[in-house]
């Protein structure tokens, strides 16, 4: 964003060599606030990234959503040198392959408006290809002043201040897993100021013998040190924001943490400084290296930075017209995969389907909308037709904060965009009153782990730590050894490490501190949101998922994003036993919803490691409803079969293995150290559709799709649309952007090699190696197999079952996802009838791929949303 005022002469003019004092802030309160102003904006345009224990998909240019997406690649190309489209190299392969067609192209260049596509025809595009475009780039003061001649014979500077500022963010940020804490009382500017001081060697190193003098003339406070090295830069006020979010970009991996802990501190009504620090300490850095050159070199450097940043509003709109051809691919890309799903959905949407009799199901199935959850619903469906599935956000609507059984530590089990308000702990539940075991389980428990420090030192909880290995010595030989020759044992419960064997089926989580009118509330509120407030079935299962996986610093990011990177076990068994509770069914019958004696719910996990389904708190239940799960016991195993064979080729295994020789070799897999690709994950997501089930149910979607149920017509004012719209859909463009961003840049938002990765700080993030940026996003293992990229960055596409009028006072009502439609971020498409339409421009048109008519002009609906 560009500030439109003019700086004072005194601030542009100073030259390279001469010291400037501090000025007092009375005498330049102005001042003080237009910096201020320009900080807070290059801050505000960073996205946090989530610890690695919490790991959640985040869309790293959230913040940028503003503005249109070419405009954006513009920005990141001209500012950092950051790709945000896929490379002309991959869109190559796409295009040889056949996978985008002449049809598509002809498609992306007539539906994106006149201003995009002017002077360019399919002929241009496709000779494009064969081009790598040289988008200008805005220098910082050290890419100039490293360009010196002497730069051959020393450390590059680019490199050693990236490596010097992460090494100190990483001490400082760090309380888990070093022994030796640093004292953070002064904040991260002061600590990093006095550990360079006492740094001896990277003067050296970088060829500065006299960095501690500079040092010295650095001003301690970093509001006087932002103010002192934007004047020596001497840059037009207007292209401040842009170069601080620039200098920011150069870090983006610590940006991005500090930007994690202010995105904390807003939840408790608070604030944080520390990404304010992280800007001044890289600013001051390029003062550093400014101070004392008088030769004409560094008088050349500084008249080039202060010359470019004069042209930024020029060099930004040349890039942006470069990169028409790039959106232009980007849109065929997307309506390759779209021609696909429309011609699915329209099958699955025909009016003899949508029309058929339903029928009371004998089990009704709830699972996580996750993509993975969708070949798991096909294949149940197929083997059992009595069993009717659908999909919900995986944290089953309960905004809580566990804490495992006698432990004093607290995560959150709910979407990172929320706080939680409900507190759940363990329970040590035998049927008999409980008090007696909970304190002898308690005493065994803090027994074993007084002879270990496993708990607190996890990277995530204990048994699963990356980073623990070298301290734990000895004592981890056991955990190396299954790790090199991995077991076929099943999914292993963490929650539960440390407690004896005999008290585990035992414990159940277990909702705190609300009393019956709050309980009878939560029911209500999460079985409306379900459309399980009538017509239930006998046995109904809560499914929530989580991964398998062995020596994985990313392991949360393949569990539940919407527990906040843990599984779904949690919420479902609470959510299972507050459902069952007698108390609340007779309450929630004075609230119009009567759950039949019969009916009974059961919590269950989806490994979607190996494809297994275990249920929890089976010997709570009744005969009736036991003997019904025993019965789908075979269903299961004959469906998680069906969909292990559907992976097996992706994961280089043979799907014609016998059943159990293809479980055990997933199970395997999943307890190899060794493994870097335990499962893709979300990798291939593409779409998300809103909308009853039948809509989808004979659809093959390859596990791409993200699947919510919702019924227009249990929702009279639209209030469930608005919340699906404002919460998964959010979430679900977080996760396609996750995953576009690590495709087309993975050296900025991917984090490398996972052969390489170091966890920094036991739980912070991970180093490529032992130094350079902290790495955030995903690794390559997760989007490329070795020889192809498995992830297909595609931009989202959300199809809803609801009324245009409906749909279009969500969009007028919340410009967040307003924006994320009108400038392109995700694909907006709604069902009519058994066609689709698409959005665009404020109207509903038809898809540019199937023919028709061109919009809904007659329609009230048409009208651009204002």
């Amino acid at each position: 964003m560009m500030m439109q005022t003019s700086a004072p002469e005194a601030v542009r003019t100073q030259p390279p060599c001469d010291f400037v004092a501090p000025i007092d802030a009375p005498r330049d309160d102005l001042l003080q606030r237009r910096i201020d102003a320009a900080c807070s904006t290059a801050c505000a345009a960073i996205a946090p990234a989530w610890p690695l224990d919490r790991a959640i998909a985040v869309n790293p240019h959230w913040s940028r959503i503003g503005h249109s997406v070419r405009t954006v690649a513009a920005r990141m190309a001209v500012l950092a040198g950051i790709p945000v489209f896929p490379s002309r190299d991959l869109l190559q392969q796409a295009w040889r392959s056949g996978r985008v067609t002449a049809a598509d192209l002809t498609a992306a260049l007539t539906s994106l408006p006149p201003g995009t596509t002017d002077g360019l025809d399919a002929a241009t595009c496709v000779a494009a290809l064969d081009l790598t475009p040289e988008l200008p780039r805005l220098p910082l003061l050290i890419d100039v002043l490293d360009d010196d001649p002497a730069r051959h014979q020393r450390l590059s500077w680019r490199q050693a201040i990236t490596h010097q500022v992460s090494q100190t963010c990483a001490a400082y940020f760090d309380e888990h897993q070093a022994d030796w804490q640093p004292e953070r009382g002064g904040g991260l500017y002061a600590f990093w100021r006095d550990t360079l001081s006492h740094d001896h060697g990277i003067g050296v190193l970088m060829g500065l013998p006299d960095l501690n003098r500079r040092l010295h003339a650095l001003p301690a406070d970093r509001v006087e040190a932002e103010r002192w090295v934007l004047q020596r830069l001497g840059l037009p006020e207007q292209a401040w924001a842009d170069y601080l979010e620039a200098v920011l970009l150069t870090v983006n991996g610590w940006a991005s943490w500090c930007a994690y802990l202010g995105w904390e501190a807003a939840q408790r009504g608070g604030a944080d400084p520390h990404l304010r620090d992280l800007l001044a300490i890289r600013l001051a850095w390029g003062a550093l290296l400014l101070e004392g050159h008088c030769d004409q070199s560094a008088e050349r450097s500084f008249a080039a930075v202060q010359a470019a940043w004069a042209e930024a509003p020029a060099t930004l709109a040349r890039a942006e017209d470069m990169l028409r051809i790039d959106e232009i691919w980007q849109s065929a890309l997307d309506t390759a995969y779209q021609r696909d799903l429309a011609l699915r959905l329209a099958c699955a949407s025909s009016p003899q389907v949508l029309d058929a009799p339903a029928t009371r199901p004998e089990v009704q199935a709830a699972f996580c909308i996750d993509v993975r959850s969708e070949p798991m619903r096909r294949a149940l469906e197929a083997v059992w037709p009595g069993m009717r599935t659908l999909g919900f956000a995986g944290f089953f609507g309960l905004p809580i904060a566990y804490t495992p059984f006698a432990t004093d530590a607290r995560r959150p089990q709910l979407p990172g965009l929320l706080a939680p308000a409900i507190e759940v702990t363990d329970r040590i539940d035998g049927g008999s009153g409980g008090d007696p075991l909970d304190v002898a389980a308690a005493t065994a428990r803090q027994r074993q782990f007084a002879g270990r420090r496993s708990w607190r030192s996890a990277s995530r909880w204990p048994g699963a730590a990356f980073s623990f290995v070298e301290a734990a010595g000895v004592g981890y030989v056991g955990k190396l050894a299954r790790w090199l020759h991995p077991s076929r044992e099943a999914r292993a419960r963490d929650d539960l490490d440390g407690l004896p064997s005999r008290y585990r089926e035992l414990c159940r989580p277990t909702l705190d501190g609300l009393d019956l009118d709050a309980r009878v509330a939560l029911a209500e509120r999460v079985l409306r949101a379900m459309g399980l407030e009538r017509e239930l079935a006998p046995l109904v299962l809560l499914i929530g998922h989580g991964s398998q996986s062995a020596n994985n610093a990313h392991a949360a990011a393949l569990d539940c994003g919407a527990c906040c990177g843990q599984t779904g076990e949690v919420n479902a068994r609470a959510l299972a036993r507050l459902l069952n509770d007698a108390g609340v069914r007779a309450a929630l019958v004075q609230r119009g919803i009567d759950i039949p004696a019969v009916t009974v719910f059961v919590a269950g996990l989806h490994n979607t490691t190996t494809d297994e389904i275990e249920g929890f708190d089976l010997d709570l239940l009744p005969a009736e409803a036991r003997a019904r799960w025993e019965r789908l016991e075979p269903v299961f195993a004959h469906a998680g079969d069906q969909v292990r064979r559907e992976r097996a080729a992706s994961l280089g295994l043979d799907p014609r293995a016998g059943h159990g020789a293809l479980l055990s070799q997933l199970r395997r897999r999943a307890n190899d150290g060794a493994q870097t690709r335990p499962e893709w994950g979300l990798a291939g997501n593409a779409a998300f559709i809103i909308a009853p089930r039948a809509r989808s149910e004979s659809a093959v979607l390859n596990g791409r799709t993200f699947l919510h149920d919702y019924d227009s017509a249990r929702d009279a004012d639209g209030s469930l649309l608005e919340l699906l719209m404002t919460a998964p859909m959010l979430v679900t463009h977080w996760i396609n952007w996750q995953y576009h961003a690590s495709t087309c840049a993975p050296a900025h938002f991917g984090s490398g090699n996972k052969l390489l990765h170091n966890v920094v700080g036991g739980r912070i993030g991970v180093f490529e190696g032992n130094g350079g940026d902290l790495r955030i996003g995903l690794s390559r293992q997760s989007l490329h197999d070795g020889e192809r990229w498995v992830h297909e960055p595609v931009r989202l596409t959300v199809a809803i079952d609801a009324t245009a009028a409906a749909i279009e006072r969500v969009l007028g009502k919340h410009a967040v996802v307003r924006q994320l439609v009108d400038n392109g971020w995700l694909h907006l498409w709604r069902f009519d009838g058994a066609r689709m339409l698409r959005y665009a421009a404020g109207q509903w048109q038809s898809l540019p791929f199937t023919g028709g008519a061109a919009t809904e002009a007659s329609a009230p609906s048409a009208v651009p949303v204002q």
